[in-house]
């Protein structure tokens, strides 16, 4: 007889006397609805899978340490930073933005890359991804960008077509179409690409002195990358690359580390700069703002379960903690709703329960209720279900985590996202630094990512290369072997 704590059980704890048959009258009779366990597996297997993410579906991640190197207590108060040495623990995920559940792991695409460190004021998500812009900026966009990166709903296709046709409607998109496109668009592993916080946060001091922030996670294993024909080969022979890369190495001991910087822009700073400094498409140039080291990045611990640490592991730039806040990129304010919304709808309504996601911290708060309430959450004062109330001991707000005031405003009113934008320069800049050989791979994967594209909707795009570089647009146009006249709205197709 098997020990109590061996013996196989219901989800509800019976013991069960035959896992192997089921209950029928005779061997050649009928099952019997009776046998409640057969049922029960039954049921249970038609509810094992749980919405995919919408984006961000397929993914990989592992637990470990951040420890700062460098003071920025000038910058944040945040405790997160109070110390040099001092060690915080956090759950990651990287991830490709457009592919499915099951989609191969070295496809080109843009990387997610998201952090959650297990602060002593609660969850600090950093949830950004391996390119330090993305493809819009205002989040009316977003939408409709991903409808094109899914598939078409007729042919149930991937469709080239829609894609560039939305890029090239949307030259806001050019900067990250061009990294997209270079040799850094197919990373061989999560830990051989940089990633960034992307948008831009901001900084509070002890003093109340307000900065804006940019995040920023330095590979130090170097970059690697596939090119088209090397990743064609890889998915040939396995779709699990980045898992098997990451989670082998982890095993091995062979920790991958990141450097964290940031980029720090004094508040008045924003109403001066040539560019929109909250604008997602743009970058911060490195001479004007630095990157200022602030600690390092080791992930030293694989999930024991990929499903319960990794697949719920629920990430939203909403949680952030005193000393770092957002700012008026539109998108980041847009993100701060989406993502939380996304977790309810796919986790449960208590998703920031469930292990992975719980703070270390300590929890207090008043949301009750609702579907798979499995915890207690009276805190210790069942009659404080309301706030403000007067029981003793129950939570209370607490004014001086307040952030201090935005010394920049302005009056609602639905602004033009491309006027007054030069949505050129910095893709031609990215563009100029690139070697002949580069240039010559960015060229040749897109014109291999347009081949079925519409002759008009090259064309079009090929005007917005054309204004980044004239170089740029002649190139794809040589590797795409056609005529490409920048002053006229139509090139000429060969015979």
């Amino acid at each position: 007889m098997n020990q109590p704590n061996s013996r196989l059980t219901t989800s509800a704890g019976n013991p069960i006397a035959d896992n192997q048959n089921s209950l029928s009258a005779g061997p050649r009779g009928p099952l019997l609805l009776q046998d409640y366990q057969l049922i029960e597996k039954l049921a249970h297997q038609n509810r094992e899978r749980i919405p995919e993410r919408v984006v961000h579906a397929k993914g990989w991640g592992a637990f470990g340490t951040f420890t700062v190197t460098h003071d920025i207590s000038q910058y944040t108060c945040a405790k997160v930073f109070s110390e040099v040495g001092k060690k915080t623990e956090l759950v990651s995920r990287f991830s490709t933005v457009a592919g499915e559940l099951g989609a191969a792991d070295a496809e080109r695409d843009v990387r997610g890359f998201s952090l959650k460190f297990y602060t002593e004021e609660g969850n600090w998500d950093v949830v950004g991804n391996n390119t330090p812009v993305f493809f819009v900026r205002d989040p009316y966009k977003f939408p409709d960008f991903i409808h094109t990166q899914k598939r078409h709903p007729r042919t149930n296709l991937r469709s080239p077509k829609a894609m560039w046709d939305f890029w090239s409607l949307s030259p806001e998109s050019l900067h990250q179409v061009t990294i997209l496109m270079s040799d850094r668009g197919i990373p061989v592993a999560p830990m051989y690409m940089n990633g960034y916080g992307s948008h831009t946060y901001s900084f509070w001091n002890a003093q109340g002195e307000r900065f804006w922030v940019k995040f920023h996670f330095k590979t130090q294993q170097g970059h690697r990358h596939y090119t088209n024909e090397e990743a064609e080969k890889v998915i040939g022979q396995s779709r699990e690359t980045y898992q098997e890369e990451l989670f082998g190495a982890i095993e091995k001991g062979e920790f991958p580390k990141w450097t964290m910087y940031v980029q720090v822009m004094p508040e008045l700073d924003a109403e001066k700069t040539s560019y929109n400094p909250f604008d997602l498409t743009k970058v911060w140039p490195h001479g004007e703002y630095p990157l200022i080291e602030v600690g390092e990045i080791e992930l030293n611990k694989n999930a024991d379960n990929y499903f319960t640490d990794i697949e719920m592991a629920a990430y939203s730039p909403s949680n952030v903690v005193p000393g770092i806040g957002f700012s008026p990129d539109k998108m980041l304010q847009a993100r701060v709703f989406s993502y939380a919304d996304a977790h309810r709808y796919r986790l449960g309504t208590h998703y920031e329960a469930l292990p992975v996601n719980r703070p270390k911290s300590t929890l207090n708060h008043y949301h009750k209720d609702g579907a798979m309430r499995f915890f207690t959450n009276d805190f210790g004062n069942p009659d404080a279900y309301y706030e403000p109330n007067t029981v003793e001991g129950a939570a209370r707000e607490d004014a001086s985590v307040k952030e201090p005031p935005l010394k920049i405003s302005g009056d609602a009113d639905r602004y033009d996202h491309r006027d007054g934008n030069d949505d050129y320069t910095q893709p031609g800049n990215l563009y100029r630094l690139f070697n002949d050989e580069q240039r010559d791979r960015l060229h040749r994967n897109i014109a291999g990512a347009m081949q079925g594209v519409p002759f008009e909707i090259v064309t079009r795009q090929l005007n917005h290369f054309h204004k980044c570089d004239p170089a740029y647009a002649a190139g794809i146009a040589a590797a795409l072997e056609i005529e490409f006249s920048p002053e006229e709205e139509t090139a000429s197709c060969p015979a």
